[in-house]
């Protein structure tokens, strides 16, 4: 695809304020399209969303597939009728700031299943038609995965490695009847995708109406606990009891002696390619019904990627291994014809990473934090004067410290600090305005910024530390933010830079078209 200098901010829905607990696809998410819009962006970069399960990262998810329910607006329910002005009018009372996962999760799906019992009273409702055609036209991935959460639920929760054998090793006989016993579940599951599918929709018409773009996330590797996996086991190394027999992970480096050890299964590209790559196909349909722009995270595994055995409580042992590189992407645009793609390409890039990518004309990413430290020569690919017009930079992503967070902490070494500020030319006294005034300023097409950094906040709004357990992906903002005078100075910094996206002239879309029609 064309990419045009732009700029955009870096917000996952979770993180917007509300009085549910968490961030929904309701009011506020439109209120944030109309922040974009008043401060010339092009872009919402968003982070994956899909359901998440222990430990609450949207990089490990039940499905790659389907929606995350606890993203659906409850008032927007309240407005369709399935739920009543008495049913929220006592909420917890959840911190403002965080998100407390596991209460939101009980009190949303308590909700969610009030909003279910109505729906299903009425047999002959336009609105039954149109779930129920929404079904059909998702059937290929949403049985299964109704059926694996029904089932999962069942099992309190356990992985599917753990039910009853000839379930988890998906018997047909003891899959119907589960799917007999399971009905109601089953059904509620999906009425909860069709709800989340239905206001996203009706925001990204709305943000497409005023000129706003999505970038979503599309993780290379999916969980084992999966209905992924657990629907499709022949696409994926696992012995006979559905166990992973290899994992993905990275080797270790600078940062890390024993390397990173994810504990994804790894795909069978070899069997993957005997049908055009098909799974990934409908996994890049599903991407592009919701976002515009897909940015692939871990990219360079589709070159070659570290094999672990499963054994091995480290990612010391393993081997890089040969990905499906070229006839990938190539039958991904046989198939899509267009590929509105961002490559992951942050870590050990290898002249055979930077091919697949240039060949494929693939935008890669560059991160400013990255950039500064001893490098007496300025040959550091993150400095922006070595970045070339294809590609996409972050003052910081979801895995780094704020960039005020960064400065303040031991994470920016006393080089990195006297490099900035002799880059710079003066002393930082607000670091995250300096970074992003050198990626609006880059000749980079795009610019993000995490919206930490256009609103100033320090490290205790980080999203994400990788390997810490626990605490992440809780930061939320408040209603106070939208209007304060402080992300005024991202407005001037995208007009003065070039980056400027004016809205169209004509909004046919409002925030409350969804909730009519569901009263239709």
């Amino acid at each position: 695809m064309e990419f045009h200098r732009a700029s955009g901010i870096l917000l996952h829905p979770t993180s917007l304020p509300g009085r549910y607990g968490i961030g929904d696809l309701g009011r506020n998410a439109y209120r944030f399209v109309d922040y974009l819009v008043g401060l010339g962006q092009t872009y919402w970069q968003i982070l994956p969303l899909g359901p998440t399960s222990f430990g609450d990262s949207p990089y490990q998810t039940l499905s790659a597939m389907a929606g995350n329910p606890n993203l659906v607006s409850l008032d927007m329910l309240v407005e369709a009728g399935w739920l009543t002005p008495q049913d929220v009018m006592s909420v917890p009372n959840f911190p403002r700031y965080q998100v407390d996962y596991g209460n939101v999760i009980i009190y949303h799906d308590k909700m969610l299943n009030t909003a279910y019992q109505r729906f299903a009273q009425n047999k002959e409702s336009a609105a039954r038609t149109r779930f129920e055609a929404w079904c059909k036209a998702n059937t290929d991935w949403l049985d299964d995965f109704a059926l694996f959460v029904a089932l999962k639920d069942s099992y309190e929760g356990r992985p599917w490695t753990m039910w009853d054998k000839k379930e988890a090793l998906r018997d047909p006989a003891a899959l119907a009847a589960a799917r007999t016993k399971h009905a109601t579940a089953i059904e509620s599951h999906k009425f909860r995708q069709w709800l989340f599918f239905e206001q996203w929709a009706q925001l990204k018409a709305y943000a497409t109406s005023k000129g706003i773009r999505f970038i979503g996330d599309i993780p290379i590797f999916v969980a084992h606990d999966s209905s992924d996996v657990w629907a499709n086991p022949h696409l994926f190394y696992l012995d006979r009891d559905g166990n992973p027999t290899v994992v993905a992970g990275v080797p270790p480096d600078y940062f890390s002696a024993t390397g990173q050890r994810w504990g994804n299964p790894l795909y069978r590209w070899d069997v993957m390619d005997k049908d055009n790559y098909a799974w990934w196909v409908k996994r890049f349909q599903m991407t592009y019904q919701v976002v515009d722009i897909a940015r692939i995270d871990h990219f360079r595994g589709f070159e070659a990627y570290w094999e672990i055995p499963a054994t091995e409580p480290t990612a010391v042992v393993g081997k890089w291994v040969p990905g499906p590189n070229k006839a990938f992407f190539e039958a991904m645009k046989k198939a899509l014809k267009d590929l509105p793609i961002i490559a992951e390409d942050l870590g050990v890039i290898t002249p055979g990473v930077e091919a697949l990518r240039d060949g494929f004309h693939l935008p890669g990413m560059k991160v400013l934090q990255f950039a500064f430290g001893y490098d007496p020569h300025g040959e550091n690919a993150f400095l922006p004067h070595n970045y070339v017009y294809n590609c996409v930079v972050y003052s910081g992503t979801h895995d780094n410290n704020t960039s005020l967070g960064w400065w303040q902490s031991d994470e920016a070494s006393g080089d990195a600090r006297r490099h900035l500020e002799a880059y710079l030319g003066h002393p930082v006294k607000e670091a995250n305005v300096d970074l992003m005034r050198l990626g609006m300023s880059s000749v980079a097409h795009t610019f993000i910024a995490p919206l930490q950094d256009v609103l100033g906040f320090g490290a205790d709004t980080r999203m994400n530390t990788p390997g810490k357990l626990g605490g992440n992906w809780t930061w939320r903002f408040g209603e106070e933010w939208f209007d304060h005078p402080v992300r005024e100075r991202y407005a001037t910094l995208t007009r003065q830079f070039g980056r400027w996206n004016p809205p169209p002239v004509r909004d046919t879309s409002q925030p409350k078209d969804w909730a009519v029609s569901q009263k239709e």
